[in-house]
């Protein structure tokens, strides 16, 4: 072909509605010199059968900001581009059947305040007002979100790609990838049509995303986490009733959601779109009898209605009119899910220069955002939101087969479902165990996922109410409740112990792997023999991560961090390391026990080696406990007296046997969090965050901007720290005696939003409810009486000492 491109800065496999938006998005950034390959034609996947709904609405507060700015951009693409589509703005009416879903329409509809959307809460007459044709006697309210609509999925993407055709980048139609290699540092993109060699490639291959992400493994990449579900909706006949409403009212229904009985309801022309979520869903293509195709371009499954039989009577009591007519057409097409339900936008974790813009199950709702956030990732390597909840490397090497298709049919399943801070989801679990699990069980522990490992949540007594459904609910009460007051005070007064397994350790070793660290982050390393955090920033001086750092010789620096953060974590030390530097993941190699209180001095002395009067921050590797090598790190997350003692897994048990033996009380990462809030100490990706600064998170004493060494970030801080830092971390005490504040809670202050809380929760040693926030910064100053709000009710609160609200001088942890 003598205009086959064999040269493009970025290469996109896939082209959809959300391969297009990147595209869109990289030529409008100014890197025209893109190319998109598309098997068949354009939405020839999941795009073309879709049902094209575009909500706003979302628990999650980066999805949110993304569904925004979809909706945001469509109404305004069609002029920007020149080409016409159909996108109705008709609003949309969710419906709630009790309160609990009520507070969790509060919630969204106060995210959505603070992002500038006018979402409302509905009473049952507004509800009947909105749509008249709905039954309402069993419903509790509802919420209305004006900016909700549908779109012509196959118009939209279109538009996408006259956009970044004008715009000059190319787009291959009917020409499939066949295979990438790499040579000298680039990419080699094969077709049958020829190779197209590149900087950048990008896996926007929907539901054939795993296939080619295969394609990657030999450049240190993974099998895709996802799966593939069928998903139906159907059509209805023309309805009289519904043609003569528009024709009155000039205008479309609102989209129906009933999200307790889990489906859509749409007016489809002057009829009606109907799409369950069904608890009794399938998944397809993971059986030997039922492969994947090699190509399902514009193909659909066979119609399926029995199991959708249930939703159908219920949506047709909820509309009657949908009962008086008959069925039109059955869409019956594939769908790809994450384990989580959100997709894969962000680099392709352990291979260079490859993203992944994947696996979206609301595609036409989150391209315009994808494609936004694809491109600033590519060609900025950060972005402008923190994109935590769908980067690829929020999944590791738990994510097997199995475990794909048990979440994603869950998550399928209960699409609408409510996610209660307290719930954990049953399906896929057991992935990673410690050698304590069972000895953790036979405690009472009652066990959350981190990373695929189960750490114990809380500790329930014989006649505990340990259902699944009691968890079903915003209240900080629960049958957990007394227990986690019991095991704070357990560590407050005594000793406890908690198994935190499955902590990210990395060893960065080689000539200048101390100088090669302290040119990452903006802290000054702790000297040979002590701990001590330090921060990573990107190049706007925002967070990044926190790691553990302890400096073993200019050789060799070990490094401990969050358990989710361990590929982001791993991939922050090993992409820029030098010749000679080699970063190695020890993470499976070592369990970690955190004995901690005013007694567990006394506890481990009898049973250890080690030196015991070392003051805090100090380490001690070599040494026995309960008669087994051990390292001890006097630190502890609680804010008492203790020691993170780290050892080879297979001897944790004799250790936990010997210090729960001698009086440790077992507990658990609930008790945790009451703890660390009561000091103030920051969570990863909730309080710490690249939506912020690491001065406007109010690390200023562990950032050293006097370094000699340049480090990422730097000039950024200098300059927000000359100019003033616009909002600060701050700690709240809040008056609210049901409810604990949930992450992003707004604060009012005059009648205006002044700042969002980043987490909360209860102290149980201070006796209040407590949030993290941050706040403008000239309502910082402690006693600056605010209120937050919480599930629609503003609570009163009021700004702290910039000072831990427990033990304020450390005397306890020091002693």
């Amino acid at each position: 072909m003598a205009d086959f491109p064999t040269t493009a800065r970025v290469v996109i496999i896939g082209g959809g509605a959300v391969g297009a938006s990147g595209l869109y998005h990289l030529a409008k950034a100014g890197w025209t010199d893109c190319v998109l390959l598309e098997k068949n034609e354009l939405t020839a996947g999941s795009t073309w059968h879709a049902a094209g709904n575009i909500p706003t609405f979302s628990n999650s507060w980066s999805i949110m900001n993304l569904q925004r700015y979809s909706t945001e951009l469509y109404r305004r693409l069609g002029d920007e581009v020149d080409y016409p589509m159909n996108y109705h703005v008709t609003g949309s009416v969710r419906l709630a059947h009790g309160p609990e879903r009520m507070r969790e329409f509060e919630r969204a509809a106060s995210m959505g305040r603070y992002q500038g959307m006018d979402i409302e809460m509905m009473s049952v007459a507004d509800l009947k007002d909105a749509y008249p044709f709905m039954e309402t006697h069993d419903l509790a309210g509802g919420l209305y979100d004006p900016n909700d609509g549908d779109i012509d999925p196959s118009q939209l993407t279109q538009a996408y790609a006259k956009g970044a055709r004008d715009m000059g980048a190319k787009i291959l139609r009917f020409t499939p990838a066949t295979g990438v290699s790499r040579e000298n540092g680039e990419w080699i993109v094969h077709t049958d049509k020829g190779d197209i060699r590149c900087e950048y490639v990008v896996n926007a291959a929907g539901y054939y995303a795993q296939r080619v992400g295969e394609w990657f493994k030999p450049y240190g990449g993974r099998t895709v986490p996802m799966m593939v579900m069928s998903h139906q909706y159907m059509l209805t006949d023309e309805i009289p009733e519904i043609a003569e409403w528009t024709a009155a009212n000039g205008r479309k229904l609102p989209l129906l959601r009933d999200v307790d009985t889990s489906y859509y309801l749409r007016q489809e022309k002057t009829g009606l779109n109907l799409g369950p979520y069904e608890r009794n869903c399938k998944a397809h293509w993971i059986t030997p009898d039922d492969p994947m195709p090699d190509d399902f371009s514009f193909q659909l499954y066979p119609d399926d209605l029995e199991r959708l039989e249930w939703y159908i009577e219920d949506a047709m009591a909820r509309v009657p009119l949908l009962g008086q007519t008959g069925i039109n057409k059955v869409i019956n097409g594939p769908i790809p899910y994450a384990p989580d339900g959100l997709p894969l936008i962000g680099p392709m974790p352990g291979v260079p220069n490859a993203f992944e813009a994947c696996v979206f199950t609301f595609g036409i709702a989150q391209s315009g955002g994808a494609g936004k956030v694809l491109a600033e990732w590519i060609t900025e390597g950060q972005t402008e939101w923190d994109m935590w909840s769908c980067d690829p490397r929020r999944y590791t090497d738990y994510t097997d087969t199995d475990y794909c298709i048990q979440k994603g049919m869950e998550v399928y399943g209960h699409e609408y479902a409510i996610h209660f801070p307290h719930h954990e989801w049953p399906a896929g679990r057991n992935k990673k165990l410690s050698p304590l699990h069972t000895r953790l069980l036979d405690a009472g522990a009652q066990m959350g996922a981190y990373n695929g490992w189960e750490r114990a949540n809380w500790f329930a007594k014989p006649g505990d109410d340990t259902s699944e459904e009691a968890t079903h609910t915003f209240a900080r009460k629960g049958p957990w409740e007394p227990r986690v007051r019991e095991e704070c005070e357990a560590v407050r007064d005594a000793a406890g112990i908690l198994a935190i397994t499955g902590f990210s350790r990395f060893k960065v070793e080689g000539p200048g792997a101390k100088d090669y660290i302290d040119g990452l982050t903006a802290s000054r390393l702790p000297a040979p023999g002590r701990i001590g955090l330090i921060y990573f920033a990107d190049a706007r001086g925002r967070i990044v991560t926190e790691m553990s750092c302890m400096v073993h010789s200019d050789t060799e620096v070990g490094l401990i961090t969050a358990a989710l953060a361990q590929w982001h974590d791993g991939e922050l030390l090993s992409r820029n390391a030098p010749e000679g530097i080699t970063v190695t993941d020890h993470t499976k190699n070592v369990e970690c026990l955190l004995l901690t209180g005013p007694k567990s001095r006394e506890i481990l002395a009898p049973l250890t080696d080690h030196d015991l009067s070392k003051g805090w921050l100090t380490t001690s590797l070599e040494g026995h406990v309960a008669g087994k090598p051990a390292a001890l790190v006097r630190v502890s997350f609680a804010g008492e007296l203790g020691w993170e003692i780290h050892c080879a897994p297979e001897d944790s048990p004799a250790i936990w046997d010997a210090l729960t033996g001698a009086g440790a009380k077992p507990f658990g990462m609930y008790a945790l969090n009451s703890l660390r809030l009561e000091k103030g100490y920051r969570a990863w990706k909730g309080d710490l965050s690249t939506d912020y600064s690491l001065l406007e998170g109010g690390l200023d004493r562990f950032i050293k901007l006097d370094k000699p060494r340049d480090f990422p970030g730097k000039s950024a801080l200098l300059a927000e720290k000359q100019r003033g830092v616009a909002k600060r971390f701050a700690t709240l005490i809040v008056d609210s005696p049901e409810f604990d504040a949930p992450y992003m809670s707004n604060l009012w202050h005059g009648g205006e939003i002044v700042g969002e809380t980043t987490s909360g929760g209860y102290g149980y040693r201070v006796g209040a409810s407590i949030a993290l926030a941050m706040l403008r910064a000239d309502l910082c100053t402690p006693g600056t009486e605010l209120e937050v709000e919480i599930f629609g009710q503003k609570f009163p609160a009021t700004v702290q000492e910039d000072a831990p609200l427990w033990d304020p001088e450390n005397t306890r942890i020091r002693a």
